[in-house]
């Protein structure tokens, strides 16, 4: 059996799409008879216990040292409590591989001790950090914080065995900085189709309790961040509204631009037809999935979205739900046009209006669209298949060592 141990940033009981897709890994893997260890960085909590069981999984903590509060000097004291808390798990476990996931600073831990006690180092890169950082406004594109970032980005995957990564946009990115295709591989997100089977019927209770009675609803689930596009949805809602007087907007989630889409919503005079519901629990969002007759997912074009996947859509998809997205390299690896999905032309408000009045026209056509996106998301973005891809990798690594 081999014995992998995993070092994430954050874990559950902490809800984001990093720490599902850990759970996801950690699961399929034990499935595949890979025995785990669950190691988290200091910025996981501030303080608590230095092991806790979370979604029957348990998770060692790392503290975070004296420096933890200081600027710049905190990165430094990130790497430094973790190659100590690591150190101790190693002399402890004896693990075959190092499996170390976004972000950079993990992986730079990481090295120092698979090197140090000569065990093979995975690095899993999870998204282009500073692009978002860029996408959040908290940098510029070649700054400072921002070519740090890239070049701590680069050190860390040149320093592992092999490198994962969740696209085929970061796996050409990562080509492109120096490292060979034969050192890569693309463990794509995915979804549990267990937790999301196509939803035959609307939840009535929520249903009635939103006003959403003899109404056709435009849906998106997800954090509220710019690059999401949501203002260029509201846009096209604004369009669509005097031919389309039964359409509802459903905002699902919360985020930095919740207050500027409401102010866009009331300066448009359509806040009658949007719906904001704030953060929902996480076991409820289900619920909110059975009410959307159409998924829009209207992501601006930036250097981000054209490198990275994201995974609201494929749980939209997994549901057999019909889904429109702006035609962008991290959507076009997920829908193809007029099979699993509508994609439209990105930053296109017009566009986007256009797409959705001919979806609406074409109302026979959704069952071949969403049966599509199911079977796409039930033959490819499983994760019991997506994450079998890592097994030979682990398998060659572990058998490279004992030679």
């Amino acid at each position: 059996m081999l014995n992998v141990l995993h070092v994430f940033d954050h874990s559950a009981p902490l809800h984001s799409g990093y720490s599902f897709r850990s759970l996801a890994i950690l699961r399929e893997q034990q499935s595949l008879n890979i025995s785990t260890r669950q190691l988290t960085g200091s910025k996981h909590y501030p303080a608590g216990p230095a092991e806790e069981y979370a979604e029957g999984q348990l998770f060692y903590r790392t503290q975070p040292g004296r420096l933890a509060k200081l600027p710049l000097l905190n990165q430094w004291d990130v790497i430094k409590q973790l190659q100590r808390r690591l150190t101790e798990l190693v002399q402890q476990q004896r693990p075959d591989i190092i499996h170390a996931h976004s972000p950079s600073l993990n992986a730079i831990a990481a090295a120092r001790v698979a090197k140090r006690f000569n065990i093979p180092l995975v690095y899993e890169m999870r998204a282009s950090w500073e692009d978002a950082a860029v996408s959040h406004g908290t940098c510029k594109e070649g700054d400072l914080r921002y070519r740090l970032g890239q070049w701590l980005e680069k050190k860390a995957l040149k320093s592992a065995d092999h490198v994962v990564t969740i696209c085929q946009g970061l796996a050409d990115q990562i080509a492109d900085w120096g490292i060979s295709r034969e050192r890569i591989s693309i463990v794509a997100n995915a979804v549990d189709l267990t937790a999301f089977s196509p939803q035959r019927h609307r939840d009535l209770e929520l249903n009635n309790s939103l006003a959403l009675q003899d109404t056709t609803v435009l849906g998106f689930l997800g954090s509220f961040y710019r690059y999401e596009g949501l203002h260029i949805l509201l846009q096209a809602l604004a369009l669509l509204l005097p031919t389309q007087p039964q359409l509802r907007l459903l905002l699902v989630g919360g985020g930095l631009q919740e207050a500027a889409l409401k102010a866009q919503a009331a300066a448009l005079n359509i806040s009658d037809a949007v719906i904001f519901t704030g953060r929902v629990p996480h076991n409820s969002v289900s619920r909110y999935y059975s009410l959307v007759d159409i998924f829009v997912y209207p992501r601006e074009a930036i250097r981000l979205t054209e490198l990275v996947t994201p995974l609201k859509p494929l749980e939209a998809m997994a549901q057999q739900g019909l889904v429109v997205a702006s035609d962008i390299g991290g959507h076009r690896e997920l829908i193809r046009h007029n099979d699993t999905g509508i994609l439209f032309e990105a930053d296109n408000p017009a566009k986007l209006a256009a797409v959705l009045q001919q979806l609406l026209q074409q109302r026979t056509d959704w069952s071949r669209l969403k049966s599509n996106a199911r079977r796409f998301v039930e033959q490819e973005r499983s994760w019991q298949h997506t994450v079998a891809t890592i097994l030979p990798v682990y398998q060659q690594l572990a058998g490279a060592k004992s030679q």
